[in-house]
């Protein structure tokens, strides 16, 4: 090598060093998640310089102190593992609140998060984060859903007994299906009231994945709402893929009604179903509608509520739209937003929700019994020849 072509190549290799590019792949978490702090540095400026990171699919930034609030924007780019090209900016949802706390519920280690966002098989981050005040403690954790995850087989939740407007109860696919590692869940279920109304979310993120990768998705939330937010199981109760297909969420059972950790304020007696994809910028199709009404009218049903009625909730927290002990009016089938302020479930989806209703309304009809023909029946021949 001549000395101008290795004065360049030690160049190269420092540039890329200062940024952490030549740094070796490492392996992953066993748990599936690994975080890399934010330098501290400007109070309104963060950044995490472009590095090589160990295997991921879904990232995130989560903070210190999970009521703290991230005023301004956060945003990655990520480098495939197939490709080895970088993505675009993308941002953060920013609209994550931790769990109302009560005398029974430990929050020690939860932390402030944005939403996650599913990235597809990576190796690379950048992060930039920028506001008027940001929280202290900032990490991006990266999450490989595939880590340390077990054999996943095809199997369905039975449903128990349906109540007096029970629909027909959806095809849900169980938690050991999408590989749920349940020793990660600490403490049992708790169980609140009847379920008095249904929550609709997004996840955000992205709309660009195949169903085929919807388990890995919704197991990638998990590992995030556990080990990144320290929350004790998965927020959501169900969720959706853009294909139709039905995920358990939180364990407890899906006919019974369990604390969930999804709307701020009104986790109580509610439930809630999450669709996988960001309906900010994708429109909804009729198997995503279908099923989230198939989902709400069940649920819904098996204490009596009609999916189409309204209900009056009362406010678990100082949430930021309403105040602590505020009764609110909602339909039974509402979205995120109309409890928490949010974007979320995205205005697509949000404007899908009459017809959600309507649909829930149709199949929590109980069926019409048979009516008996007005004339004699016909003969055998008749029946053949007609």
């Amino acid at each position: 090598m001549t000395p101008r072509l290795l004065r360049t190549a030690v160049a190269t290799a420092l540039a890329l060093g200062a940024l952490g590019l030549n740094q070796p792949a490492r392996a992953s978490s066993p748990d599936g998640v690994h975080t890399v702090r934010v330098p501290d540095g400007d109070p309104h400026v963060r950044s995490l310089a472009p590095r090589t990171t160990a295997p991921f699919s879904l990232v995130g930034v989560t903070w210190d102190d999970p009521d703290a609030a991230l005023e301004g924007t956060a945003e990655v780019r990520t480098r495939s593992r197939q490709s080895g090209l970088w993505s675009a900016w993308r941002p953060l949802e920013s609209d994550v609140h931790a769990p109302e706390a009560g005398p029974d519920r430990d929050r020690t280690g939860v932390r402030g998060s944005t939403q996650p966002l599913w990235t597809g098989p990576s190796d690379g981050v950048q992060v930039r984060v920028s506001g008027s005040r940001l929280p202290a403690g900032l990490r991006v954790d990266l999450v490989d859903p595939e880590a340390g995850s077990g054999a996943v087989h095809t199997a369905v939740v039975e449903p128990g007994e349906g109540g007096p407007l029970a629909a027909e109860p959806p095809v849900v696919t169980s938690r050991s299906s999408w590989g749920a590692d349940e020793s990660l869940v600490k403490d049992p279920p708790t169980y609140t009231g009847d379920t008095k109304a249904v929550f609709v979310h997004h996840t955000a993120g992205t709309n660009d994945y195949t169903c085929s990768e919807s388990a890995s998705i919704v197991r990638g939330v998990f590992l995030y709402h556990v080990q990144s937010n320290g929350w004790n199981d998965i927020g959501y109760h169900f969720l959706v893929d853009k294909c139709g297909t039905v995920f358990e969420g939180r364990a407890g059972g899906i006919d019974k009604p369990v604390l969930g950790a999804h709307t701020y304020g009104f986790n109580t007696d509610t439930s809630s179903v999450s669709v996988l994809g960001d309906y900010s910028t994708a429109t909804t199709n009729a198997a995503v509608r279908e099923s989230v009404a198939k989902v709400a009218a069940w649920k819904l049903g098996l204490y009596g509520a009609d999916p189409a009625g309204t209900v009056v909730l009362t406010s678990g927290a100082d949430n930021g739209k309403y105040k602590l002990g505020q009764k609110v009016t909602f339909h039974r089938i509402s979205g995120h937003r109309d409890g928490y302020p949010t974007a979320c479930p995205g205005q697509n989806l949000y404007d899908d929700l009459p017809q959600i209703r309507t649909l829930a309304q149709n199949a929590a009809k109980p069926a019409e019994p048979a009516q008996e023909p007005a004339g004699p029946l016909p003969d055998d021949e008749d029946v053949l020849t007609r």
